[in-house]
């Protein structure tokens, strides 16, 4: 077993080797440019055109909707800030979640800056969103909702197919950042009419996201350069990342039901130890629909300022990556009910494809021991 065991998958997860076998011959043998008119760059299009099959396949997406971008981050900036200049006559309202991931967050607040109008909705105290307040936040104005599949820090799942359906029966556009459901639960893409993924959390390589939208949408390039991807983004295309993605969804597709099923059964199992052993020690969103492997657990009674440092044998994160270096209270529990103080001393647990028995075991005493520690530090 390695030491320390490594349960963060939800920031990132390691490159699968099968993932890794089909991008080799792209950084070597087979490293012409995409765009250029010869055998070389014949060959880097047929890869590039064979992974936006499998991506557009695992996705149940269009082959052609789909645009390869640097990351989530790239593809929720493209979207929502595409959404907003194309539809400008429409209206200059977006609608959303205060539990969402700041790649949305952050776009929305800068768009706010520029006058643009947004309304952040509350979720329920399991962590959910109530369909009727999108239906109700909805007015004449409003060109985008945005909801996120699944939570990054708790892992609850929101009503996706009832969101969508009233969203589109008011004909607005309906975004969904699908970053961290991809490869854990089922996933459509025709429930939304943007969707945004990641490739390196279905262990793919980091610097490769994806853009699912139809041309029909008039979203313009958020790069722009020569023409690449049909031109809604410009840049040479990072072949062996594609390919990567490519082969990695498409694993995630025929795996995600085996893997999820063995992954539930450890983080209940892990969930259950903690809670049971540490008395102060809940779940969040434990009433609602969760990802298989995620698990957010206060630990009340600790110091929040030593909580994370005091578990070093255990690679986890007290909240998103993208915020770990932030002092603030997580939103997402804030949003939850959680005060300031708890929300600090919560750790995010998200196992993974190669996480076996004798890593939760280990994980489970090492929790359990650094959390009573500081009990009774605390005491004496």
């Amino acid at each position: 077993m390695q030491n320390p065991v490594y349960l963060d998958y939800n920031a990132t997860t390691p490159l699968d080797g099968r993932v890794l076998e089909r991008m080799l011959p792209y950084f070597s043998r087979h490293y012409g440019n995409a765009s250029s008119a010869h055998v070389f760059g014949w060959q880097a299009e047929a890869a590039v055109d064979e992974a936006r099959e499998q991506a557009a396949a695992a996705l149940g997406a269009e082959t052609a909707d789909v645009v390869f971008t640097s990351g989530a981050t790239e593809s929720i900036n493209t979207a929502i800030k595409g959404v907003v200049h194309a539809y400008a006559r429409k209206g200059q309202h977006i609608v959303t979640v205060k539990t969402e991931h700041s790649a949305v967050r952050e776009a929305c607040s800068g768009l706010q800056r520029q006058g643009v109008k947004v309304t952040y909705l509350p979720v329920m105290q399991n962590g959910q969103l109530d369909p009727d307040a999108i239906c109700g936040a909805i007015t004449d104005e409003t060109i985008l909702v945005c909801v996120m599949w699944a939570n990054n820090e708790t892992g609850v799942l929101h009503p996706i197919s009832e969101i969508s359906a009233c969203v589109r029966e008011r004909g607005v556009l309906f975004m969904t950042d699908a970053t961290q459901a991809v490869g854990k639960v089922a996933v459509e893409a025709s429930e939304a009419d943007i969707l945004a993924c990641s490739a390196h959390k279905v262990y793919g390589p980091k610097g490769v996201g994806l853009l699912c939208a139809p041309s029909r949408l008039r979203i313009p390039a958020f790069i722009e350069g020569g023409g690449q991807e049909r031109g809604r983004r410009g840049g040479t295309l990072n072949v062996p990342g594609i390919v990567g993605a490519g082969a990695a969804l498409e694993i995630a597709a025929s795996e995600w039901e085996e893997d999820g099923d063995r992954l539930a059964v450890m983080r209940d199992r892990l969930e259950r130890s903690v809670t049971s052993r540490v008395p102060e020690a809940s779940v969040n969103g434990s009433e609602a629909p969760r990802l298989p492997q995620t698990s957010s657990i206060t630990f009340g009674g600790t110091d929040p300022d030593r909580l994370l440092m005091s578990v070093r044998s255990v690679a986890v994160s007290a909240g998103s990556a993208c915020a770990s270096h932030s002092s603030m209270p997580s939103p997402v529990l804030r949003a939850m009910g959680r005060s300031p103080n708890e929300a600090k001393q919560t750790l995010r647990i998200s196992l993974g494809r190669p996480t076996t028995e004798e890593e939760v075991d280990f994980a489970i005493n090492e929790l359990v021991s650094a959390v009573l520690e500081q009990g009774s530090i605390a005491a004496a």
